[in-house]
C-alpha cells in the first residue's frame, strides 16, 4: 500500500528533496539487505519503483503549491511507482502482452493508496507544525 512513501513525502515537505531521496533509497537498500533480496527481482522492482516515484516527486514538487499538495503528489508518485514496476515486469520478467491486463487493477490501487497516503501525510504535516 505504499505506507513507506508517507515517510518519504513527510521528509520531502519538512526538509528537502535530497533528504527524501536518501530516505527512500536507504529504505530500499536496507530492506533488501535485511531480507536477503539484494540484486533479486524483488530488489529491482523495489528500486525501479522508488526511482520513478522520486523522479515524479522531483518534477511535481516544482508545480504550484496552491494546486498541488501532498495528496496530489502522493497520487502522482504512486502512479509513477506502479508504472515503473509494471514496465520492469513486462520488459524483463514476463515479456507477455497479458501484463497489460493488470494495468487497470494497479492503477486503481495507485489512486486509492495515493489518496490515503497523501491524506495521512497531510495530517502528519499539520500535526507536526503545531
Amino acid at each position: 500500500p505504499g505506507i513507506a512513501n508517507i515517510v518519504t513525502l513527510f521528509v520531502l515537505y519538512r526538509y528537502d528533496f535530497s533528504t527524501a531521496a536518501w530516505v527512500s533509497l536507504l529504505r530500499v537498500f536496507a530492506g533488501s539487505l535485511l531480507l536477503g533480496h539484494m540484486l533479486s527481482p524483488t530488489f529491482v522492482l523495489s528500486l525501479s519503483g522508488a526511482l520513478a516515484s522520486l523522479g515524479m516527486l522531483w518534477l511535481a514538487f516544482k508545480l504550484p503549491k496552491a494546486w498541488f499538495g501532498p495528496i496530489s503528489l502522493s497520487i502522482l508518485a504512486a502512479f509513477a511507482h506502479t508504472t515503473a514496476q509494471l514496465l520492469v515486469v513486462w520488459l524483463w520478467l514476463i515479456p507477455h502482452a497479458g501484463v497489460a491486463y493488470l494495468v487497470p487493477i494497479f492503477a486503481l490501487a495507485a489512486l486509492v493508496f495515493g489518496v490515503i497516503n497523501g491524506w495521512i501525510t497531510t495530517k502528519l504535516l499539520s500535526h507536526s507544525q503545531k
